[in-house]
């Protein structure tokens, strides 16, 4: 008995150590099925209570809480595991019954030191157990900074989107916006901002995955809806203006669907590697003149027809559509043109496009 209670003693401690390297300290995208679980499970439960909703505003504030609140539910988790695995070391090796055997593990793994053993073998494992206790508060404690710095510089360039794209944002709206004020030449500067957004966000949210369910301060913006209305930009750009210059929205492009696909690979969503430029995508032909119709509201030139440019531009999209539409059903992302159906059916105040009012000479 004392040896099937050490056995399990010691693999839920080690486990439970794998499970805390994979989350705070190993710098690359690994895989805790624990970690998984628990954040899972807090997820649920808002998600729950925010699919009852059919207000886009009111769904984002029952959901802002959640992946802070699953750090802090995986960090009290992780302590109530040692503390059971230590407990199970203690009875193994000593004549402790279950009560005191907690006891004796809660005492060391909190350094309260008020159940101290005085057997060698008990002293072994208390000396264990106080070390783990603040390692792992610290491991979480010094975790913080990094995420909450990534989550910074991400939501940085969402804001500053919020005046190029609109609230919820919109690739075609960004066009528009760039044609009013007369910028157009100035979007290969915003795609190459959005080719190292791209990078950022790829490691970061690969290698720390809550970021991916942290929300924006505002209900009207989402990280994954601003890049997708940068890549839709880029492919209407690419497709309606063949003879402007391509190569940064070409990088802009591959880095954004390497950042979702990067993203698809760490949460399991399937996707085609390879996908054929003529494959059908979600996104409605009847939907895609409802952008054209858009551009020329603001007068935004044009080298190709929409039956022209249609095929270039869905042989772009084609690569990232299904991933994005996936991940913002999942994450619940406020609803916008061009970014397909969510969990519940909802409706949000879309503020409306300031137009660009000039003084009459």
């Amino acid at each position: 008995m004392r040896v099937l209670l050490g056995i399990a003693g010691a693999v839920v401690v080690l486990g439970i150590f794998s499970s805390v390297l994979r989350t705070l300290v190993i710098p690359r995208p690994t895989r805790s099925g624990f970690t998984q679980v628990v954040q899972r499970l807090v997820h649920h439960a808002f998600q729950l209570v925010a699919d009852r909703s059919t207000n886009a505003e009111t769904k984002d504030r029952v959901l802002a809480p959640v992946a802070p609140l699953a750090i802090v539910v995986t960090l009290i988790s992780w302590l109530a595991s040692f503390l059971v695995g230590f407990a199970l070391l203690e009875a193994a090796v000593s004549q402790l019954g279950a009560r005191e055997a907690l006891t004796e593990s809660g005492s060391s793994l909190l350094t309260l030191g008020f159940a101290s053993g005085n057997r060698a073998t008990l002293t072994v494992i208390d000396f264990c157990a106080a070390a783990t206790g603040p390692i792992v508060i610290g491991l979480q404690v010094g975790y913080l900074p990094t995420l909450y710095s990534a989550y910074q510089s991400r939501e940085t360039e969402v804001t500053l989107l919020q005046a190029r794209a609109g609230s919820p944002p919109w690739g075609p709206e960004i066009l528009v916006r760039y044609a009013q004020v007369e910028l157009l030449d100035s979007l290969i500067e915003l795609f190459r901002n959005w080719e190292r957004w791209s990078a950022a966000v790829s490691e970061s949210h690969t290698t720390y995955p809550v970021l991916i369910h942290f929300r924006s301060p505002k209900a009207t913006r989402n990280w994954l809806i601003a890049l997708l209305a940068v890549m839709d930009a880029a492919a209407l750009r690419m497709a309606f203006n063949p003879s402007q210059p391509k190569s940064q929205i070409r990088l802009a492009l591959r880095a954004g669907f390497v950042c979702l696909r990067d993203i698809a690979d760490i949460r399991g969503i399937p996707y085609d590697p390879d996908p054929r430029p003529d494959d059908p995508v979600q996104l409605t032909y009847q939907d895609f003149l409802m952008g054209v119709e858009r551009l020329r509201e603001r007068d935004y030139p044009m080298e190709r027809t929409p039956e022209e440019a249609w095929p270039h531009f869905r042989g772009w999209r084609v690569n990232y559509e299904s991933i994005a539409y996936r991940l913002a059903q999942d994450i619940d992302a406020v609803p916008a043109p061009w970014s397909g159906p969510r969990r519940t059916p909802v409706s949000i105040r879309t503020p409306r496009t300031p137009i660009d009012r000039r003084p009459v000479a």
